[in-house]
Formats: structure tokens, sequence, C-alpha cells
């Protein structure tokens, strides 16, 4: 599945700084059941090859799992390893989606500039990140897809909550990294799932 239809089934991707091993089965159960597709472990995470591994083994036929806060080209392929099929990267870095579409992988690399979102199109991402985007603001996706091909997929991420959610909605967002107002170390499955379902019921109000 690319990630166009993978953002159709749900837009939200669950940004899980901090996760510790022993939370994928409760925070995963929590976000599946809410009806949350995407997630993502940052690599800044304890143990994220580990937690990689186990979100992979109990919902990687369900869900398309992630490693965030790739940096380094050589890390796209220890992700693969743990069963990442999605990397994501805080920074426009063209040997990150080399290396990515070499695995057959799905690349989203963070952009801040007219220039960086240009170089990430032609190095063959899936879409692209707008980080970070309560600094960058709504007109500077906008202004973005005047420049763009129109099928590019624009993802915003820093800031996305339930307030300012419908703002980026309604500029036309692809997709929205959801971090803090997801999870936060500590938090159980049930209360992430009820902030899914709350950010679900925002994003389709009129």
């Amino acid at each position: 599945m690319v990630i166009r239809e993978w953002l159709i089934r749900c837009p939200l991707i669950a940004i899980l700084r901090g996760i510790k091993p022993h939370e994928i089965e409760d925070v995963f159960g929590g976000l599946l059941e809410a009806g949350v597709a995407i997630a993502e472990i940052p690599l800044n995470s304890p143990e994220p090859a580990k937690s990689i591994r186990r979100a992979h083994e109990l919902y990687g036929s369900k869900m398309l799992i992630g490693a965030g806060t790739v940096t380094r080209a050589a890390e796209v392929e220890q992700v693969r390893d743990a069963g990442a099929k999605l990397v994501v990267s805080p920074c426009a870095d063209v040997e990150i989606v080399h290396q990515a579409k070499l695995h057959k992988m799905i690349s989203i690399p963070g952009v801040g500039t007219a220039t960086e979102a240009v170089n990430m199109v032609h190095a063959g991402a899936d879409a692209l990140k707008l980080f970070p985007a309560d600094v960058l603001g709504v007109r500077m996706m906008t202004s973005l897809r005047a420049i763009l091909p129109k099928d590019t997929l624009l993802v915003p991420v820093g800031g996305v909550d339930a307030e300012t959610l419908p703002a980026w909605r309604n500029a036309g967002a692809d997709g929205y990294g959801i971090g803090s107002a997801f999870y936060k170390p500590g938090a159980t499955g049930s209360e992430i799932g009820a902030k899914a379902r709350r950010l679900i019921e925002v994003l389709h109000r009129q």
C-alpha cells in the first residue's frame, strides 16, 4: 500500500517519541482501535529498534510502522531490518531518501524552504513533512503548493493538535504528524485511544 492510500485510510500519523518496548502492545492497540493506521517511533526514543521490531511483529500487517528522526542514511537499513516500512526525517537529506527508496520503503523527509521541497520531490520522496509547522505556518504550505507538482503530499508536523488541526485541514494538508497531542511517555493505550478519537472527530467536523 502506498502512502496516499494509508493517509486516505486515516491522515493522522502518531509520533511516539519516548515510547519503550514494553508499551508497544498497549499503545499501538489503542491507536488501532481508534482508527489510526500510521505510527512512527523516533530513533531518539529508548531502544527504538526493539520497539520497531515489536510493533512490526504485532501490528505490521494492520498498520504502517515507521522510524522517525532518521538523520543519517546509514540508519535506514537498520530500521528496515527491524521491520520499519516508513522513514521520516526532520531534515532534507537526499541520501536518506535514496536509501529508503533503494530498500523499497516510504520516505517522508522534513522541509522548511521551497528549495528543500523541490529537491526532495526530485529525489523521489513519497511525501513532504512541513517542519516545524507551527513556526512555518499555514501560508508556507499554501505557497509551496504553487510551485510543487499537484500530486505532492504535504504533511505538517510540529504543534499540530485539536486546536490547530482545522486550519491545516482547511488549507489542504494531506496528513498530520501529531506528537504530544497523541502521546507522552507513560500514557496508556486507552488514554491515547481517547485522544485519537477526539482528533478524528475534530478532523471530520465541518
